[in-house]
């Protein structure tokens, strides 16, 4: 299929509505448009560099942690939760009651995120694996009776307060299986020689098109994305997450996706979706640089600490993946009395390492500024 000659679908008349029918993907890709060979060469080359770094990263592991959390954040944000990323590092009963519905949302697409992650170990991406992590995602939340875990059996529709004024209608529900099981055979097809961004970039067109299931779709899309890349052999380690590009180009991103389903031109979506990897394997490579630097400086700090280096070593180690901490989680992780903690969080008081945040006497809450910064920007 030729980019040029790609029809994206047609609308089919329901019965107060039109629906929208994309046409399958699963066949070979070709284009004629050079910009798409030069941002796909950058692309790859950006992703390669970003991927290094969880080769050369000591305990890549706990860096991950973090970057999981923001794209917990940042995806579930675009679809109208209003945690931010401190509150999302905050144990649930320090979160003001009536934010604890966005939290526990996050936190259930951090749970969707690691948990299908880890399946790829063992198991094929698989509309399989997309139901059982999208299962994990709507579990115990707002949308825990729109059927976690299976396609979708009515309509839905994107924008507009119902389905008359909706800003788009994708198929019948009836299609939807059908559909995915085009996806799914195209994200596998070996005999077609596509390059991995370029497929996955038309496979997530493909599925925000379709949207099968009532709500989550946007989450689990952008979800899918990474999945691809760690399945793919791109990524060693999950590290590459669009969400922040899509959120801070909005507009954009749904407009791209709107725009090939109104003109078919899949070439001006593929573009921007290689800027956005572009874009973000940059970040994500200054990111982790950043880290390197701070591992280094606080290293050298951790030598002054005498006898009390391993387990301040420890606490760091803890700090990488938990940057806000109070003293009662310092005694519970470390295992040490709450005296030795109360010291050591002093010593790193004292050394610019933590930051107290509340001003209280009592209860007070610590954090890693400067590593918590690396992800807050």
């Amino acid at each position: 299929m030729n980019f040029t000659e790609y029809k994206s679908g047609y609308w089919i008349k329901q019965y107060n509505y039109k629906s929208f029918q994309p046409a399958l993907i699963n066949s070979s890709w070709v284009w004629s448009d050079p910009k798409i060979n030069t941002l796909l060469e950058e692309a790859t080359r950006q992703l390669g560099e970003l991927n290094a770094f969880t080769y050369i990263l000591p305990d890549v592991d706990l860096f991950i942690r973090m970057h999981v959390i923001k794209e917990a954040n940042t995806s579930s944000r675009i679809e109208g939760t209003q945690t931010n990323m401190d509150e999302a590092l905050m144990k649930k009963e320090d979160i003001n009651p009536e934010k604890r519905d966005d939290w526990q949302e996050v936190h259930n697409y951090i749970a969707a995120l690691n948990f299908s992650v880890k399946e790829l170990e063992n198991f094929p991406l698989s509309n399989r694996l997309i139901r059982k992590t999208h299962q994990t995602l709507l579990s115990g939340v707002r949308g825990e009776h729109k059927m976690p875990g299976d396609f979708r059996i009515s309509q839905n529709w994107i924008g507009g307060s119902n389905i008359s004024d909706a800003i788009f209608i994708p198929p019948h529900p009836a299609e939807v299986h059908n559909l995915m099981g085009d996806l799914e055979k195209f994200l596998h097809n070996d005999e077609i020689n596509v390059p991995h961004l370029i497929k996955i970039a038309l496979a997530h067109y493909q599925f925000e098109t379709i949207h099968p299931f009532l709500d989550g779709n946007g989450r689990i899309g952008r979800l899918l994305i990474t999945l691809y890349l760690v399945s793919a052999g791109l990524l060693k380690k999950p590290s590459l997450y669009l969400s922040d590009f899509f959120e801070k180009h909005k507009a954009s991103y749904y407009n791209a996706l709107m725009h090939v389903r109104t003109t078919s031109d899949i070439g001006h979506w593929i573009k921007f979706f290689l800027n956005a990897v572009i874009d973000t394997s940059k970040k994500g490579k200054n990111t982790f640089s950043k880290i390197l630097e701070l591992k280094n400086e606080i290293h050298e700090q951790i030598i002054t600490f005498g006898k009390k280096a391993e387990t301040a070593q420890r606490l760091v180690n803890y700090l990488y993946t938990q940057p806000f901490i109070n003293l009662a989680e310092v005694v519970n992780e470390l295992k040490i009395s709450k005296q030795s903690a109360n010291q050591l969080i002093g010593d790193f008081v004292t050394r610019n390492i933590l930051l107290e945040v509340t001003g209280f006497q009592r209860n007070r809450v610590f954090y890693f500024k400067k590593y918590y910064q690396l992800f807050s920007i």
